[in-house]
């Protein structure tokens, strides 16, 4: 491409006008420079709404300036967003990632912009996704208007986001570092103890699903004799490479993309970043494929590690909020728990501490008041803290509430074993 086909950030963003609908690519992916632009015009701007997953980088949506030109509507809620979200400028859509697209493709959200943050045109001129396919390439074909950062660090990657310049309504050159995310030295002796007792659940010939965090990245490091695993996971960060490079993770015993690594978007560090650039054994591909229950369930031994907020004595699983403040979202949780259930030899995991960094139970008699349900009762089995693991599956309300406590903190367990007590008149 030459130099004549790009133009500034600020021109771009001249395309939102009010009143717009605007996606923002999120993830690594996320566009700050052309999301600042559009910021900067915030006086001139009222009631633009953008629509995203999760957002990193520099960009705010918290500041207070932006209230009457920017409404939050967010997918699935971050940081850098989270105030917003819980004020009058901003909400939040209960929805399984696996069903964003379809807010997209069925106009229960058109889209009039979408933003992205894309890899370099290559010479026929396809630019990729490259770190977020997930719920991007639905917004991408949907949108009236598409807007493009063209970043040459961010990787070109194989599967559903390929996208020529064509369909490019503007198109901005701008070279950054993708943000970075690194869990590899964030694990404490309770993060320890709880890879430990997940670990032992995994046997060989596993296909993994692993969400973000210090849990997931342990368990990985614990899977070096482990033998033909496979990947097949809503994101991936930078545990698997080594797994994936050793031949660990090998994805031969897949029935569906045999020998591939399937993910939908990924974050991690330069690392990862560089490792899936032009990788063919990498696969980003659509969030409404990947997380599809119909086809998660026909890989084998599908294990599903997801965590949680809070956890109830009858097994619910509350992962989004914290009472009625609107922390994260869905997300892919339901997606993968029951893909896993339903496949051959799957075991879906909630793994978790047992108590919070101030010291207050993770396991509870009832989920706080506005807690948001991700997990249903029916849809849990395994849990699994540093104090061991259970299976809730085909256990009474009983059952499972004594199975929890004898996995919860030592110093909370006869005060649940007294609520306990209270609601079913013996223990």
């Amino acid at each position: 491409m030459t130099k004549t086909n790009y133009i500034t950030a600020e021109e771009a963003v001249k395309m939102v006008k009010s009143g717009d609908r605007v996606f923002l690519h999120g993830s690594a992916a996320t566009p700050t420079i052309v999301i600042t632009a559009l910021q900067n015009r915030y006086q001139e701007l009222r009631n633009v709404e953008l629509v995203s997953i999760t957002t990193l980088g520099d960009s705010n949506f918290n500041d207070e300036k932006y209230n009457d030109s920017f409404f939050f509507n967010s997918l699935f809620v971050s940081a850098n967003s989270r105030a917003a979200v819980n004020s009058s400028h901003g909400d939040y859509v209960p929805v399984f990632l696996s069903e964003i697209p379809l807010l997209f493709n069925d106009d229960f959200l058109p889209i009039d912009v979408a933003i992205l943050q894309v890899s370099e045109p290559d010479k026929h001129g396809y630019c990729t996704l490259g770190t977020s396919v997930d719920v991007a390439k639905a917004a991408l074909d949907n949108a009236k208007k598409v807007i493009a950062q063209v970043n040459p660090n961010m990787p070109r990657t194989h599967g559903d986001g390929f996208i020529h310049t064509s369909k490019l309504d503007a198109m901005i050159w701008h070279k950054s570092d993708l943000p970075e995310v690194d869990y590899s030295s964030k694990a404490n002796d309770a993060i320890v103890a709880i890879s430990k007792n997940v670990t032992s659940l995994i046997d060989d010939g596993s296909t993994l699903q692993l969400g973000i965090g210090s849990i997931p990245d342990q368990v990985l490091k614990n899977l070096t004799n482990h033998k033909n695993l496979g990947l097949h996971t809503e994101m991936l960060s930078d545990g698997v490479i080594p797994l994936i490079e050793s031949g660990v993770i090998n994805n031969i015993n897949k029935k569906l993309n045999k020998g591939k690594s399937v993910t939908s978007f990924m974050v991690g560090t330069k690392k990862l970043y560089d490792f899936v650039d032009d990788n063919p054994s990498i696969r980003v591909m659509n969030i409404n494929y990947v997380n599809d229950t119909s086809i998660i369930r026909q890989n084998p031994k599908v294990i599903a590690i997801n965590s949680a907020i809070e956890l109830d004595l009858t097994g619910q699983v509350c992962a989004d909020s914290i009472g009625t403040f609107q922390y994260s979202g869905i997300g892919g949780q339901m997606d993968f728990i029951r893909g896993a259930s339903l496949s051959p030899g799957g075991k879906p995991i909630i793994a978790l501490p047992s108590v919070t960094n101030k010291g207050i139970s993770r396991i509870t008699p009832f989920l706080k008041q506005g807690a948001g349900v991700v997990t249903t009762r029916g849809h849990v089995h395994w849990v699994v803290t540093e104090y061991g693991k259970v299976n809730l599956f085909g256990k009474s309300l009983k059952q499972r509430g004594k199975a929890l406590i004898e996995i919860a903190h030592p110093d909370h367990r006869e005060s649940l074993e007294k609520a306990f007590f209270e609601r079913y008149g013996s223990f």
